[in-house]
C-alpha cells in the first residue's frame, strides 16, 4: 500500500482487504461478527489510511502458502488425494499438465492456480462444486475449454485460474462425482 494514509483506495486493495477478512474467517481466526463489522468497515473505507486500521488488528496473511511445480519437459500431473496450497504455480516448457483437484484437500476458501505452459495440453477436472474464475489466463494458440456448471452449490472452492499458455489447449472440467 502506498506511504500516504490520505490517499484513495483503489478496488484491487478493497478486493485483498475483503480476500483477507474472509480467509481469516475461513480459518478460524475471527468470529462471523469480527467479519462483518471488518466488511462493513473496509467496504465503507475511503483512505488507505482508514483500511489499514481496519486491517491492523485482524491477523497477518500467512507467508509460505505457494508452490512450484515445475518441468522442463515431460508430464506434470496430481491427483488423488493431495493438499492444495493457497497459491500453486505450475510451469512446463513441453509436455502434458493434468491438475486433478476432485479429491484433494482444500485448506483455503481461494485457490490462485498460475499457469506458465509452453506447448501441450492442459487438464484441470475441478470438484463438483467449485466456482471457477479464468478471467486472467490469456491463451495463445487455441481457446479454453471450459462451461460452467448451471446449478454450482455454495460452499465450494473458488479457484481462480491465470497465467499464459502458448500452444496448446486447457480444458477445465467439474468431477462427475
Amino acid at each position: 500500500m502506498p506511504e500516504d494514509p490520505s490517499s484513495l483506495i483503489s478496488e484491487g486493495a478493497r478486493d485483498t482487504a475483503v480476500r483477507r477478512l474472509q480467509e481469516a474467517y475461513a480459518e478460524g481466526h475471527i468470529s462471523h461478527g469480527e467479519m462483518d463489522e471488518g466488511l462493513d468497515q473496509v467496504l465503507t473505507a475511503r483512505t488507505h489510511g482508514e483500511l489499514v486500521s481496519v486491517l491492523a488488528s485482524f491477523p497477518e496473511e500467512h507467508a509460505g502458502t505457494t508452490s512450484t511445480i515445475a518441468a522442463a519437459g515431460g508430464g506434470i500431473q496430481r491427483r488423488g488425494t493431495w493438499r492444495v496450497p493457497r497459491t500453486l504455480k505450475v510451469e512446463s516448457a513441453f509436455g502434458r499438465v493434468h491438475l486433478d483437484l476432485s479429491r484433494a484437500a482444500f485448506e483455503h476458501p481461494v485457490v490462485d492456480i498460475e499457469l506458465r505452459l509452453g506447448t501441450g495440453k492442459a487438464k484441470i477436472t475441478v470438484p463438483r462444486d467449485a466456482d471457477v474464475d479464468v478471467e486472467d489466463l490469456h491463451t495463445g494458440w487455441k481457446d479454453l475449454r471450459y462451461k460452467p456448471r448451471r446449478h454450482s452449490r455454495p460452499g465450494g472452492p473458488r479457484i481462480r485460474i491465470s497465467g499464459a499458455m502458448g500452444f496448446g489447449r486447457l480444458k477445465i472440467r467439474h468431477a462427475r462425482r
